[in-house]
């Protein structure tokens, strides 16, 4: 048992606001271990000890919760989504867990019934790899628009990929944006075609902005504050599906300016209920002018921290976006896309540097975390120097051996989500074939081996924001209760904890408030059903979340 510890001297008259009493409470802090009691004071940890050294602390105004053997751990830090994304998508039709082509177009044609002639239909969630079967006249293994078509005359129909990195339209939607067999892909994207060369209406990467464009256009129409009352319901939403989830802190992975602002009012105004810690993502032109402004650190009580930018320099391996340095095993044709050039991302990094901002650019294929981390080494030029900038690369799927060791000489973080790894396993040997799946697919360990700093989180709305799936995917890299995907790679218990907790806070620059239950920071603590350090496997899909303490305040199962 770690000894007793307390922050500071605590005056006799005063006693904490909240206290945590016969668990076994996992600090994930070396020199404190498990303990079994846990006190809060002013939104921060006042002391952490065995249950008879906390009760004496307790006053009559100490809320006290006995966890009667329940484990608490820090409170989850997703280390890579997209927030809004999340309040968006419980608005739109779910397609995440439909079977089969069929089942999307009778959603699709379901919705058009209750719609007004022209408006929109949008859904998100379809991943053509995860259906039973192909559907028939598929290219590519996609899916054609004609059936869709057929049943949404009057509506236009917007689908975006599970990925987020393609989108399907129906001919309503191609014909208000113009798209016939003419229209050519723009750098950095693809129109899927047919034999006769006709857009089947399947836009990848880029492409999906010849259409996406008409659909935001609505929003683009409304006055200010309707845009800033759509943005603040997506930001609760997504608030409420994290804390009953066990999330307390989210890196968001790329916001413009208008919703920063939004986030703003909201943390100093007290109502942010997740802590935010977000990627500004905008133009080189805009970056210039309005960076020096933006910088932000621990706004409304450590609710808010915006000090990162976000690029893409590829896309995704499902839609075959992802930029790889040989051709797909499954498309000998293509090597994938570099969605954004390599010039673009280089001027990125410098701004990054220029201002204090850290860098995340999204990279899954092997070529384009090559060219990443290349421009990282060009752009700050010492190891030592690139070390304490903490810079990131988004998802660092798919590996070139030889690139490994890069992020740990670097200091580079291998920004990464474990439940990639069991939901893409079904097709990523396919894509990539044998050898390339083994030696540089979701390589946690060897890039632990390297000394790099891996993080872990889902890429909400891409998969369930829920950290227990994705901590049971990393530790038994297991797809659907089928065959183990290369398990010498999968983490352990305990790293993958701190793939959840410290070391997300540490590639924020957070780790001296978040991140650990060390006495001096931040009271934020998940309370579980089960124990997930030692339960068999199957039973961490069991587990709930029972309390989620968000600065000594319980924001959720408190009756």
């Amino acid at each position: 048992m770690a000894a007793f510890a307390l922050s500071f001297a605590l005056p006799a008259q005063v006693a904490p606001d909240l206290v945590l009493l016969d668990g076994r409470i996992v600090t994930v802090d070396e020199r404190f271990g498990t303990v079994e009691a846990l006190a809060a004071r002013g939104g921060r940890i006042l002391a952490v000890g065995t249950t008879a050294e906390v009760r004496r602390l307790i006053g009559d105004d100490t809320r006290v919760i006995d966890l009667d053997g329940k484990t608490a751990v820090p409170g989850f830090i997703e280390g890579h989504g997209h927030f809004t994304g999340i309040g968006d998508a419980l608005q739109i039709l779910d397609l995440t867990k439909v079977r089969s082509w069929q089942e999307v177009v009778d959603m699709v044609a379901l919705a058009a019934q209750h719609a007004a002639p022209g408006e929109w239909i949008v859904g998100r969630g379809w991943h053509q790899e995860k259906w039973d079967a192909a559907p028939a006249g598929n290219v590519k293994g996609f899916p054609t628009h004609d059936s869709i078509s057929a049943a949404t005359p009057d509506n236009p129909v917007a689908l975006r990929h599970a990925s987020g990195h393609a989108s399907f339209f129906n001919a309503k939607a191609m014909a208000l944006a113009g798209i016939t067999a003419a229209t050519r892909d723009p750098d950095g994207g693809e129109i899927l075609r047919d034999a006769a060369g006709e857009p089947i209406g399947v836009f990848s990467e880029t492409a999906a902005n010849l259409v996406d464009r008409y659909q935001r256009g609505r929003s683009l129409r409304q006055a200010p504050e309707e845009r800033r009352a759509a943005i603040r319901r997506q930001i609760e939403l997504a608030s409420r599906d994290c804390l009953r989830k066990g999330v307390t802190s989210f890196q968001d992975a790329g916001s413009g300016f208008e919703t920063v602002d939004v986030m703003r009012e909201m943390a100093e105004a007290g109502e942010l209920g997740v802590r935010l810690w977000v990627m500004i993502r905008a133009g080189d032109a805009e970056l210039r002018a309005r960076l020096p402004s933006y910088r932000m650190v621990g706004v409304g009580n450590h609710f808010l921290t915006v000090r990162a930018l976000k690029r893409s320099i590829d896309g995704a391996l499902g839609s075959r976006g992802a930029w790889l340095l040989a051709p797909y095993a499954d498309l000998p044709s293509s090597s994938g896309l570099e969605t954004e050039s390599v010039a673009s991302i280089t001027r990125l990094a410098e701004l990054g540097l220029q201002h204090g901002f850290q860098v995340c650019v999204h990279a899954i294929g092997d070529r384009a975390n090559r060219e990443v981390l290349d421009i990282y080494e060009h752009v700050i030029g010492d190891p030592v120097a690139s070390r304490a900038l903490r810079w990131r690369i988004e998802h660092a799927q798919h590996l070139h051996p030889d690139d490994i060791a890069r992020f740990g000489r670097l200091g580079v973080v291998a920004s990464m989500q474990g439940v990639h790894c069991t939901s893409d396993a079904p097709y990523v040997i396919q894509r990539l074939g044998e050898q390339r799946a083994r030696e540089g697919a979701y390589v946690w360990q060897s890039l632990l081996r390297s000394g790099a700093v891996v993080t872990n989180g889902t890429d909400a709305p891409v998969e369930d924001v829920d950290p227990l799936a994705c901590y049971h995917a990393t530790v038994t890299r297991r797809p659907n209760g089928g065959e183990p995907f290369f398990p010498d790679q999968a983490m352990t218990r305990m790293e993958a904890l701190r793939s959840y907790t410290i070391a997300c806070a540490w590639a924020a620059f957070e780790d001296d408030v978040k991140g650990s239950l060390t006495p001096g920071k931040l009271a934020d603590v998940v309370v579980l059903s089960k124990d997930i350090l030692t339960v068999p496997a199957e039973e961490i899909l069991e587990t709930e979340v029972v309390f989620t303490i968000v600065g000594g305040e319980v924001v959720f199962g408190d009756d």
